[in-house]
């Protein structure tokens, strides 16, 4: 395994990389942008800001921001409609470009909500999900803790806002409320229905995590409040069972636990039983994965991006473990305590992930390149997480 010194070098140079091939840097006429895949490079560029102190990186983080939002905050190019996908005026779409939602870019244009519904064809389809959109907010609260500018956090509060409001609703009157998986590019109807299952977790997470960041800026409550929604969100996730198969999921809950566990230490998260709740599945998660012994296949039957989300939450669980030793009082519960340890006991299945994934020969098969841009970033985040990991 590369040393610890020299695995940001190769972060650094998977990203300038990244840069160049989808038309960030310099400046392309086809700018392929993707908003899980930009969310993480915009906190990879952060931290290799942080690293070095070399502005090029911040600046390319700053210009990936100002790109999603002139690409994704707008229709696509072969839709009928144009301008901003909120509706607002062009002057108005720039200074408030989340309002809308931001749409996926993925390559084929939404289905029409009388259209039939092809669950394969679907993935290619564009529109907004939820999951990504938490991202996004997630790096905007990254620059703005970075820069201090708190432009970026009250831009992710707008979005927490509008996806909210678009992905979330009651069944019937009266009824526990449910997210949608999938909404259209506008927000005006739902693309899928069922609910991901770790959305409102992730939610709750990631409105918390904008509501402690706007208040450490400013010294008061933001003028976005999210209490509405994030009590939403506590209903929504009341009594549910988190455990997962997947290594991207068992990797977002790890990364997960680790964000509770700095929000509990800054007082603002508002359930200590659910952070518990999470340690257990997440640990009873990556159990039953190993178990499974998924590592063990050709590269040929592995998707890179999920595995290294898994590499990713293994190093939150580093994190993690180290948040309770420094602070014993505040994790002092014996089960709590017990699930931190036992989790870091896997720490070496992140190492096989990464070391499997930097050998060229594994990023030769049709799965590596059929995500190529996807796999690049989150290889970059997994080698070095200081950007996406950076604490409140």
């Amino acid at each position: 395994m590369a040393a610890p010194d020299t695995k940001w070098i190769m972060a650094r140079d998977i990203m300038i990389e990244f840069a160049e091939k989808t038309g960030l840097s310099p400046a392309g006429l086809s700018q392929e942008r993707y908003l899980w895949t930009d969310a993480f490079a915009v906190c990879n560029f952060l931290g290799l800001y942080r690293k070095t102190g070399d502005e090029r990186y911040r600046r390319l983080a700053l210009l990936l921001v100002d790109q999603v939002h002139a690409v994704l905050g707008r229709h696509r190019r072969d839709d009928e409609r144009n301008g901003w996908i909120s509706g607002l005026s062009e002057e108005e779409g720039r200074r408030h470009p989340t309002k809308g939602g931001l749409r996926i870019g993925k390559g084929m244009r939404e289905r029409k909500p009388a259209g039939p519904f092809d669950e394969r064809l679907e993935w290619d389809r564009d529109g907004q999900y939820f999951h990504y959109l938490t991202q996004w907010m997630h790096a905007l609260d990254c620059v703005s803790r970075v820069t201090g500018d708190p432009t970026f956090n009250r831009w992710a509060l707008e979005l927490a806002k509008a996806a909210h409001f678009g992905f979330a609703y009651a069944p019937r009157e009266g009824e526990k409320k449910r997210l949608y998986w999938k909404m259209s590019i506008d927000l005006s109807y739902p693309l899928v229905s069922s609910m991901g299952h770790h959305d409102p977790l992730e939610g709750l997470i990631t409105y918390s995590e904008l509501q402690a960041t706007a208040r450490k800026l400013s010294g008061r409550s933001p003028s976005q409040e999210l209490s509405g929604e994030i009590a939403d969100m506590l209903v929504i996730c009341e009594s549910k069972d988190w455990a997962t198969d997947d290594p991207l999921g068992i990797g977002g809950l790890l990364v997960g636990a680790c964000r509770m566990a700095e929000l509990i230490l800054a007082g603002g998260f508002p359930r200590r039983d659910l952070f518990e709740v999470v340690l257990e599945n997440s640990l009873a998660s990556i159990e039953s994965f190993e178990r499974q012994s998924p590592l063990k296949l050709p590269a040929g039957y592995r998707l890179a991006f999920r595995e290294l989300g898994l590499s990713i939450g293994l190093q939150a669980a580093q994190r993690l473990r180290a948040l309770a030793g420094r602070y014993p009082d505040v994790f002092k519960e014996p089960l709590c305590h017990s699930h931190i340890q036992n989790l870091s006991r896997y720490t070496r299945l992140g190492e096989e992930i990464n070391e499997f994934w930097l050998e060229s020969k594994n990023r030769e098969s049709a799965a590596w390149s059929e995500h190529r841009n996807i796999n690049m970033v989150m290889l970059a985040t997994s080698l070095d997480p200081e950007g996406y990991l950076s604490p409140l």
